[in-house]
């Protein structure tokens, strides 16, 4: 019996930071993703999902890079290889307009700082790259910690709006013109 050969996206920069690596989604960062979506931590992103809905839903993070041409970075930690979440430009069919979103998969890396870090780089780089002017960020009213991210990246909220029937509030990035790097260290 033959194995087919694993499919990797092709063409995704990878953007890197002091403590991180944000790269394209591989089949390997499904557990850590799956075991995110079935926990009570995924309320705020469409979860829990079972094991099924987390397949389609990570399936999408894939998808979202070839056909919008960006999307979702896994954030892997540069001393042991972990992914960490993700964070990127997002723009999914439904969104009111592009957003940086992030998601830490695991409590154990929360307070570090991470997604601070990755979210500025992801916002870095739909700026400086992808040509952005603005961009949002849509957050559940009780989500309280990306309320938090949100502010410490310079966000503001600038009104109440719902995805995929959910109630949420849209917080407004500073523009283009007003940041510098975001903490981005290169392009690859």
């Amino acid at each position: 019996m033959t194995t087919a050969p694993r499919p990797l996206l092709t063409g995704v920069p990878v953007l890197e930071t002091a403590r991180l690596i944000l790269r394209a989604p591989e089949t390997r960062d499904f557990e850590p993703f799956a075991t995110y979506s079935a926990s009570a931590r995924a309320r705020f992103t469409g979860g829990p999902l079972d094991r099924a809905s987390a397949w389609r839903s990570f399936c999408h993070l894939t998808g979202h890079w070839i056909h919008r041409g960006y999307g979702l970075f896994v954030i892997e930690a540069r001393d042991d290889g972990r992914a960490l979440g993700s964070a990127g430009p997002f723009f999914p069919e439904g969104w009111p307009e592009p957003e940086i979103g992030w998601t830490l998969w695991s409590p154990r890396d929360e307070g570090r700082g991470y997604a601070f870090e990755a979210a500025g780089a992801a916002r870095a780089y739909a700026y400086d790259i992808l040509g952005w002017q603005t961009a949002i960020s849509l957050i559940d009213a009780d989500n309280h910690r990306s309320q938090a991210l949100a502010r410490r990246l310079g966000c503001a909220p600038e009104g109440e709006g719902a995805v995929m029937g959910s109630a949420c509030t849209i917080w407004r990035h500073p523009a283009a013109e007003t940041q510098a790097d975001g903490g981005l260290e290169a392009y690859a």
